[in-house]
């Protein structure tokens, strides 16, 4: 439903943006060498970075990945929304 101004003109509601931040969290210390956390936050390239250093290493670089991936969950689970949603959807910080 469109909102409208004395003016006719239509208003644009503004919604408070969404913290992604306990779903990237929690998946990226569960299945951080997947990369799935870096997809819900919209990082494409690095999550199919982390993917495919994942899948063709045959499971040797999942170690790597694994570290990263805890240790960007637990980053993202110490921070409070407002700093998540600051950093790492407004400002796109990537990586750590």
């Amino acid at each position: 439903m469109d909102i409208i101004d004395d003016q006719g003109n239509k208003i644009q509601q503004q919604y408070p943006q969404e913290s992604k931040r306990v779903v990237a969290g929690i998946l990226g210390i569960l299945i951080g060498p997947l990369g799935i956390h870096k997809f819900i936050l919209g990082y494409t390239k690095e999550g199919v970075i982390m993917l495919l250093a994942t899948l063709l290493t045959c499971g040797v670089g999942a170690t790597i990945m694994y570290i990263i991936g805890l240790i960007e969950g637990i980053t993202y689970l110490t921070k409070s929304d407002e700093e998540f949603i600051d950093i790492y959807q407004n400002n796109q910080k990537t990586w750590f």
